[in-house]
């Protein structure tokens, strides 16, 4: 028998991946691209409007409420339009639907720059709705799951650290050119640098999955199944199958709660901060430093989920902002209190982004992830709507903020704990079914992760080179 006869080793799977895996798998390139169109997306679509509000309140004639009200309109049909939008996503991928969302968002911004009258305002913020439904987190969440497994939580970091520059890239921009040219024609610079850097890179870069090029999630051995599509499943009796299942009721509401607090500091920290006697800078540092700290605290809980259970870090992040609440409740107007609170809150400030993607991977795979997290997204939607006006209702009936720091105490805690409900109950699901894994995992990597050598067949796997 020669030296390349067919025969059958064993050796590590681990190993073995190392085979496989090349540096310019194109999974990467996927990630590259998402990070670069969701901070435009996110800039342009969804931060810029808090630059535009005082010029466009001044030149319709129409009152804070109502410009805010738009906006409200705009977050309400995006997490209506994400149930359609997830459908699609699981059936057909997000190639054509990334791409057609970017050529609506850039029609609705230039549009935007039009509007004369009230209704014309409503109108283009309901499209604008759409247009971020089919662009922002969610589908680019949707694609790179499908092309991760290992690296997941490390691919989605990427996509989510690059994005979280966005108001810090477009907010001083956006003011920068309405200061310069007039809020009208910076909307259309901003539509003209949305449609250069966004419609082309999503119609030639992004693919449905990595069986489609002949490669395996992560770039890892010989290409595997494309995940099953369930046909005959409806939305509606997705929709009951979810909602009858006690884990995904927790999980739900354990994001929604905590969405509502993120969103509920968000919008009020900075007046509450005045309040309490400090300095417009200081308040406006201590605000500022949240988004600073969100990139931070990603970079921790990733490398924490690479070691514990996700579900265990995302509850222990949770409850480290209630005990941060408690600390600000308890010496509201100590500046030290202030700083503790936003030093603790602020590293779980964007922890929720990156979790809840991955632990509606493990529980229900990749092939229904974008309905699934759609159907969760529409709670947290309806959290990014009632959140400021909850609070400010507190604020106006109590004449401070005292009851809406007790509310934030009782939130953030009854979110953790709901992630603790819904581990407990992943193993008594109302279907009856045990979680479904994802779609990448295999019979080589179960053998890899309990230790065990994998069987391969030597000739067709090549060589195996040290890393």
């Amino acid at each position: 028998m020669t030296p390349t006869s067919r025969r059958t080793s064993y050796v590590p799977a681990a190993t073995v991946a190392m085979t496989y895996v090349s540096r310019r798998f194109y999974g990467w390139r996927i990630v590259g691209v998402l990070a670069v169109t969701e901070t435009v997306s996110w800039g342009i679509l969804y931060y810029a409007f808090s630059v535009f509000m005082v010029p466009m309140r001044h030149d319709l004639g129409l009152s804070a409420a109502s410009i805010s009200a738009a906006f409200s309109v705009a977050l309400i049909v995006m997490g209506v339009s994400a149930l359609a939008v997830g459908r699609w996503l699981d059936r057909h991928g997000g190639r054509a639907l990334m791409t057609t969302g970017s050529v609506l968002a850039v029609g609705v911004v230039a549009a935007w720059s039009q509007v004369r009258e009230t209704w014309q305002v409503y109108a283009v913020f309901a499209a604008l709705g759409v247009a971020g439904a089919m662009v922002l987190y969610e589908p680019a969440f949707a694609v790179v799951v499908r092309w991760f497994d290992r690296q997941r939580a490390r691919a989605l970091l990427v996509v989510t650290l690059v994005a979280g520059f966005a108001s810090t890239i477009f907010v001083p921009t956006a003011a920068a050119l309405e200061q310069s040219v007039g809020w009208r024609d910076a909307l259309l610079v901003l539509a003209g640098v949305l449609a250069v850097t966004t419609v082309l890179p999503h119609a030639l870069v992004l693919r449905r999955d990595p069986a489609d090029l002949g490669l395996a999630p992560d770039g890892d051995g010989p290409p595997r199944p494309r995940a099953p599509v369930e046909e005959s499943s409806t939305l509606t009796a997705t929709s009951r199958e979810m909602w009858a299942e006690p884990r995904f009721r927790w999980l739900t509401l354990a994001f929604a709660l905590h969405t509502l607090a993120i969103i509920g500091v968000s919008v009020h920290l900075f007046p509450f901060l005045r309040e309490q006697g400090h300095g417009v800078g200081f308040a406006a540092g201590v605000t500022g430093a949240l988004g600073a700290l969100s990139v931070t605290g990603r970079l921790v809980v990733t490398g924490l989920f690479a070691r514990m259970a996700t579900m265990r870090v995302t509850s222990g992040v949770f409850a480290l902002q209630a005990a941060a609440a408690v600390v600000l409740l308890a010496a509201p107007a100590s500046t030290t209190a202030a700083v503790v609170f936003v030093l603790l809150f602020g590293l779980g400030f964007g922890v929720g982004t990156i979790a809840r993607p991955a632990l509606v991977v493990e529980a229900y795979g990749v092939a229904r992830y974008a309905t699934v997290s759609a159907l969760m997204g529409l709670a947290l939607s309806a959290s990014k709507v009632v959140g400021p006006v909850a609070v400010g209702v507190s604020r106006t009936t109590t004449g401070g903020y005292t009851t809406a720091l007790a509310a934030l105490v009782a939130v953030t805690l009854a979110s953790a704990l709901a992630l603790r409900a819904a581990h407990r109950s992943s193993d008594h699901a109302g279907s009856g079914k045990p979680p479904q894994p994802s779609s990448s995992s295999t019979i080589e990597d179960t053998a890899s992760r309990a230790g065990r050598p994998t069987p391969i067949n030597v000739a067709e796997a090549g060589p195996v080179q040290s890393p």
